[in-house]
């Protein structure tokens, strides 16, 4: 199916400048047209308005939902398709309200707004039930849609997942006192955020670098998951964080789940931040059980 290409004036105030707006879609669909696998683009309408999910994998093989964070899109997930879709049905979907394919559309979090959406997603696409593989953001929504609907959740691999731990709102004041220093201060801040320092990681930061300055990042925070809503998870977690994730107060997401989700494997890498990268095989072996 095909997508659009033009500026949407709906989108309009999730952007800085409608030139900034261009410019993040024009690389979106740069990063399609590289996808390293065949896919569907495929668009599944609801309530909140049309969801755009990139689709890869045998039809017939096992559904792995793909949910990204905030400031991201689906193609987030581009080094990992590859792999996991060897072996499952993987549908890497843009979240509404973020930079991607998808409706503008940012109901309250505090809500089940965003199951009912989830809801229309997965039938709208055929789906019963399905693992889920998510980030920041999106591991919120995977957590929150498996507490809402635990039939349609088979297995969860969390990345940094909001909702569990502390969340840190400090990097958002410190953004607004670098903005004098214009590229170096953003620069200089996305590190701080993500923890991508090294070299290879340049590509990712640029990416987020060029969102952080013309995307208008969601500022609310996060509701929290009550002990009891985590024992009631009946299925398989994998929790993966960094340690020194400036966003989320890791130690406390790890401590949480061991403590309280009956299924659980965890996993803290020393010294990695918020930008939890290079984990595909880890989660293909989970997903395979």
């Amino acid at each position: 199916m095909s997508t659009r290409t033009g500026t949407d004036p709906h989108t309009a105030t999730l952007y800085k400048s409608a030139a900034g707006e261009r410019e993040i879609r024009r690389r979106y669909l740069e990063a399609l047209d590289d996808w390293p696998v065949s896919t569907e683009r495929i668009r599944v309408p609801t309530r909140e308005g049309e969801t755009f999910v990139l689709v890869s994998g045998p039809p017939d093989a096992p559904p792995v939902v793909l949910l990204h964070g905030s400031g991201a899109n689906a193609t987030m997930w581009q080094d990992d398709a590859a792999t996991w879709s060897r072996h499952f049905r993987t549908y890497a979907v843009d979240v509404i309200g973020e930079p991607g394919l998808s409706a503008p559309s940012r109901p309250p979090l505090a809500s089940d707004a965003y199951a009912r959406w989830l809801d229309e997603v997965l039938d709208g696409l055929g789906i019963s039930a399905a693992s889920f593989v998510a980030t920041s953001l999106g591991g919120w929504l995977a957590l929150d849609y498996a507490t809402r609907r635990p039939g349609r959740v088979s297995r969860l691999a969390l990345l940094c997942p909001g909702g569990l731990g502390k969340q840190r709102m400090g990097l958002l004041f410190k953004s607004l006192l670098l903005r004098p220093f214009g590229r170096w201060g953003v620069h200089r801040t996305v590190r701080s955020a993500t923890g991508l320092y090294t070299p290879e990681a340049r590509p990712v930061l640029d990416q987020v670098v060029l969102t952080f300055t013309q995307f208008k990042p969601r500022r609310d925070r996060l509701p929290r998951f009550s002990d009891d809503a985590l024992r009631g998870l009946d299925v398989p977690v994998l929790l993966i964080a960094g340690t020194d994730d400036a966003f989320f107060d890791s130690a406390e997401t790890a401590r949480r789940v061991r403590e309280n989700v009956p299924d659980a494997t965890v996993r803290l890498l020393p010294g990695v931040g918020h930008a939890v990268l290079g984990q595909t095989d880890a989660v293909a072996e989970f997903l395979r059980g």
